[in-house]
Parts: structure tokens; sequence; C-alpha cells
């Protein structure tokens, strides 16, 4: 039997779930049109516009079922409340490389993460690598571009 882990996120991570969520549930009643509609157009085995919209229901539906899934098990933690001397989830760490350029990162779940943006899920190569860390500790990070090494310089709960 699978245990039911909670799902760190950020309060706004929740919340675009949440949109995204509704927003699916909107659409169910369209793709229901659409497949009537398609329906009306006689046989089935070589119709496919009623293939489409079936595929569209299906996959809707899934993606309903995994936003709710994630929603249930999620975790709200606001880094404003957080302190220590340690990463954790909802830090944001600034990082600095082999030639002492600064990198900041924050550490969110997977649903929230976008590296353009600067932030990483805790469970990336780099995430995994930095939780638990301190300031002044070495981090070494194996990528597919090879072993990368950070200094954690400063640790923020903004």
């Amino acid at each position: 039997m699978a245990t039911v882990d909670k799902m760190p996120m950020l309060k706004e991570g929740y919340e675009k779930l949440t949109a995204e969520l509704k927003r699916l549930k909107t659409e169910r009643p369209l793709i229901v049109d659409a497949i009537e509609e398609a329906r009306a157009h006689g046989d089935l085995s070589e119709n496919a516009e009623y293939h489409a919209a079936k595929e569209q229901q299906g996959q809707n539906e899934a993606t309903i079922s995994d936003i709710e899934g994630k929603l249930s098990r999620a975790q709200i933690i606001d880094p404003k409340d957080l302190s220590g001397d340690k990463v954790v989830f909802g830090a944001t760490v600034t990082l600095l490389d082999e030639d002492e350029k600064p990198i900041r990162y924050q550490i969110v779940s997977e649903t929230e993460a976008d590296a353009s943006q600067g932030r990483i899920s805790y469970n990336s190569p780099i995430g995994r690598a930095l939780i638990g860390r301190k300031v002044e500790e070495e981090v070494e990070v194996s990528v597919p571009a090879g072993d990368r090494y950070y200094l954690v310089s400063k640790i923020e709960f903004i």
C-alpha cells in the first residue's frame, strides 16, 4: 500500500494549481459538448472528431486527478515563518560558483520549479545537495555536464 506523503508547496504554487484545476473543470462541459456533436456525425469507428474529443476528455480528467492529488497532499509553507542556519524547503540560497560568481536559488516544489526564475525543486540534483547545508559549506553537485562545486554564501527566508 502506498503511503500518502505530504507535498511541501509555497502558497503561490498552491493558488496556481487551484486556478488550473478550476480552469480544467470549466472545460469539462465543453468537451462533453464536443463529444456529443461528434457522436451526432454517425459512425464512431471512423469519426476522427469523436476520437479526438474522447482523447481530450481523458487527458483533461487525468490532469484534474493529478492536480487534486497534489492539492490533497499539499503542505503549504511560508518561507517568512521559517528560520535557522540550514537550507530547508522555501529558503532562498545564494551560492558562489567556482569563479566566485553568485547564483541565487529558492528551494521549491517540483510543480513550482522554474530554473530561469531561480526556483529549483528540492528533488533536483542541486536542491538535494543543498538541503541541510549551512553558510560557508561547500556543495558538490553531479549534473550531466559533470561535477559542479558551490559555496553556500547566504541563506534567507523571504
